[in-house]
């Protein structure tokens, strides 16, 4: 239940609080975290976590506290969404990262869940009165997107399909950025990755 609000945040947190996204969510080399964590218990079938479920609880508590002091910006919350649109496509589309608990699907949908969210609450109204079209096209990728993830299996996902979606995404969130007047939304630090 834990990874439902984590997947929904991951639009912020890789942006303002990187140091704890890591610690909490590491994919794919997971050396803590959920996905440490996961790969015990479901993978190996080990039930030795206790250590690295209470550094998860504390890393989880810290980002609370951090997040109340920080300072979320529109460029920030533009980089994390796009960020994680193009995470969706390039990366978790091919599988998931949840693939020893077999919740992939779902965490994707989460993460689709959290880009509509902040999208509709944060850049929609403003965008759409400074370029409609674009407002537009943005929100029917999203919704594109979200379909296409609502699939009853991993098997059934068409991943060729959501990359492309996701592409188009990233283009749109990195157009829209100029129409806001914000940075383009840069995706290096991923390519590297």
């Amino acid at each position: 239940m834990s990874r439902i609000g984590w997947e929904r945040s991951e639009v912020f947190t890789s942006g303002f609080t990187s140091e704890l996204d890591t610690a909490i969510d590491a994919w794919p080399s997971a050396v803590s975290g959920f996905h440490f964590i996961e790969a015990r218990l479901f993978g190996a079938h080990e039930m030795d976590v206790l250590s690295a479920t209470d550094a998860l609880i504390f890393h989880l508590s810290d980002l609370r506290m951090k997040i109340r002091d920080t300072r979320l910006t529109g460029q920030g919350m533009l980089e994390g969404t796009a960020k994680l649109a193009y995470e969706i496509g390039e990366s978790k589309a091919d599988g998931g990262e949840s693939r020893f608990s077999g919740t992939s699907l779902d965490d994707m949908r989460n993460n689709a869940d959290g880009i509509d969210t902040v999208y509709r609450l944060i850049f929609a109204s403003e965008l759409t009165a400074r370029d409609p079209s674009l407002a537009e096209a943005t929100s029917t990728r999203i919704g594109q997107l979200k379909a296409q993830l609502h699939v009853n299996s991993l098997s059934e996902l068409d991943s060729d399909q959501v990359r492309a979606t996701s592409e188009d995404l990233v283009l749109s969130l990195q157009k829209a950025a100029s129409a806001l007047g914000l940075e383009r939304p840069s995706l290096s630090d991923l390519a590297q990755q």
